[in-house]
This record gives C-alpha cells, sequence and structure tokens, in this order.
C-alpha cells in the first residue's frame, strides 16, 4: 500500500464564487458559511477531509477584492498570505470567457507563486457541456495550471474527481488530525456565523456588510439536552439596529429562529438562543474592535 498522505489546500477566488459551497460539500458537513452576498467568509477557516488514503486540510479564505476598509484589507491579506504555505491552491473561477480586474488581479498574484495551481471551473450546473472547453481555453492563455477540474459544488457534480486529483498531489506525511475531526473553529465560532449567515440572507444589501455576531455565554444546563446560547449583533448604525429588529421584532426572531435550527442540528441538542443588537459605529475601521470581534491576522496553522 502507497504511504500516507497529508497536504494543505487554499481555496480562493474573487467573493461568491462558491468557495464555501465546494468545502462544504467535500466534507459532507457545513462548516462555512454561505449566501450570495460577497465578503461571506472573513476569517480563514480550516476544514479536514480523511479517508484511507491520506488527508486533505482545507482552507477557505475570504475572497480576494478591492479593499474598501480595514476589515477588507484584513482579509485580502489573510487570503493572499495563504498561497505560499500550501501544498496546493484551488483557483474556483465562474464559467465564463470573460476574464474581468478582479480575476486580473489573482492572475497576477499566482504568477509569483512556486505552488502547483488548480483552476477549478464552477458552477457547471448553470452552463452547457460544450461551452467548458472554451472556458478552460479561455484560462489556459492566462497561467499555466497543475489541473484544470470543472465542478458544480451546488449539485455535487465532479466533486469526488476533484478530491482524488488533489490527493495525488499531497505530499507523504503523517495524519495530522484524528478522522473525527472536520474543523479547527471551535463551536462557538460556527454559532456566531451560523447568526451572521442568517442575517446576511434575510437582511438588505447594505447592512450584512457592517454586521459582526459575539457569542456572549455558550452555556450547557445539566443533563446535556439543552444549551443557553446569548449573542450580540452588531452594527454600525441606529437606522440599521431597526431593520435588523424589525418591526416589533419580526426580523431578529426570524434571524434567531434559522440560526437555532441550524446550531440544534450541529450540536445534536435544543438550544435556547437569545439575540441582542448593538450599536459599534464604524467598527469595520477600528483595528481593536475588528480583533474583539474575532479577525485574527494570525496564519500559523493550528496543528
Amino acid at each position: 500500500m502507497d504511504q500516507y498522505r497529508s497536504g494543505f489546500v487554499t481555496l480562493i477566488g474573487r467573493p461568491n464564487v462558491g468557495k464555501s459551497t465546494l468545502m462544504n460539500r467535500v466534507i459532507g458537513q457545513k462548516i462555512a458559511i454561505t449566501s450570495n452576498k460577497p465578503q461571506t467568509t472573513r476569517n480563514r477557516i480550516q476544514t479536514v477531509y480523511t479517508s484511507e488514503e491520506g488527508q486533505i486540510i482545507f482552507l477557505d479564505t475570504p475572497g480576494i477584492h478591492k479593499a474598501k476598509n480595514k476589515l477588507g484589507e484584513y482579509m485580502v491579506e489573510v487570503a493572499e498570505r495563504t498561497l505560499n504555505e500550501v501544498d496546493v491552491i484551488c483557483w474556483l473561477v465562474e464559467p465564463t470567457n470573460y476574464i474581468g480586474a478582479g480575476e486580473q488581479h489573482i492572475i497576477e498574484k499566482l504568477k509569483k507563486v512556486d505552488t502547483p495551481v488548480f483552476l477549478i471551473i464552477n458552477k457547471i450546473d448553470r452552463v452547457k457541456k460544450e461551452e467548458i472547453l472554451e472556458f478552460i481555453e479561455t484560462y489556459r492563455k492566462e497561467l499555466d495550471f497543475a489541473e484544470v477540474i470543472p465542478v458544480s459544488a451546488l449539485k455535487g457534480e465532479n466533486t469526488d474527481s476533484f478530491v482524488k486529483t488533489l490527493m495525488k498531489y499531497m505530499p507523504q506525511g503523517p495524519q495530522y488530525y484524528d478522522e473525527d475531526t472536520i474543523t479547527d473553529q471551535p463551536e462557538r465560532q460556527i454559532c456566531a456565523e451560523l447568526i451572521r449567515e442568517k442575517a446576511l440572507r434575510n437582511l438588505e444589501d447594505e447592512i450584512p456588510h457592517g454586521i459582526a455576531v459575539v457569542i456572549d455565554q455558550m452555556k450547557e444546563r445539566p443533563g446535556g439536552t439543552l444549551i443557553d446560547i446569548d449573542a450580540t449583533i452588531i452594527c454600525e448604525r441606529d437606522s440599521h439596529k431597526g431593520i435588523i429588529i424589525g418591526k416589533q421584532g419580526a426580523m431578529l426572531k426570524k434571524i434567531g429562529q434559522q440560526a437555532r435550527y441550524e446550531m440544534e442540528a450541529m450540536l445534536g441538542c435544543k438550544v435556547n438562543l437569545k439575540l441582542w443588537v448593538k450599536i459599534k459605529k464604524d467598527w469595520r475601521e477600528s483595528d481593536m474592535l475588528i480583533k474583539n470581534f474575532g479577525y485574527r491576522k494570525d496564519t500559523e496553522f493550528d496543528l
């Protein structure tokens, strides 16, 4: 039998190309939050795929984009610093012949690294099969890829082939995590992210970028059948607070119900979730508040 393989893979790409959806699909469980709004992933999330052949540690990074504030700068820095720290870079793109300024920016970054780059053309369920070859050709003219793999993360098309090919590129090495481990994210962090996801999905476009979620308390009751979770949604303006709470508290209740449902599935027990909303004006420009709300610049692998 071949020796055990283990290595690190980073998923990069512009916001909203499906990085988190692909990672959740490969792991078989929801770890990273998803929405159709950019900047959904803010921290680098590590997940672990384990099989008999080996172990692949995926890093789902914030989308690479032109930063508009300190939080944006932080997110881009997190994404770009992973490029030289991994065994394979997977660049996710839309199925299109058009390469815009955002993609060109990523191409320039990739030209400077020695790491093998996989081109992953996602969302192939949205286009005709014969068009995919044209899209591949368009991108191949820009960069020399180690592999080109078309997938549909949403439908699970070709994702098995994606994992098999990745495994071939993993160096021989130890099993870093036991087979039950699927993420380095603490439960508190996942719960905070689930609340933020529901807010992203339910709120108006301009508000979600300006929110953060902090878990104030997470306490298991005796017997282990119920967990009390108190959480605060942080926003930047008085007007935003009103929209998040909604008429007679309807919006906050909706966000809480949706988040609680997924928390219960993840934690395997009932959850009593209480939500508050607080205003911290322009927190995305404050280094201290960015740090307080859990966005860390450390890029060491947690092994």
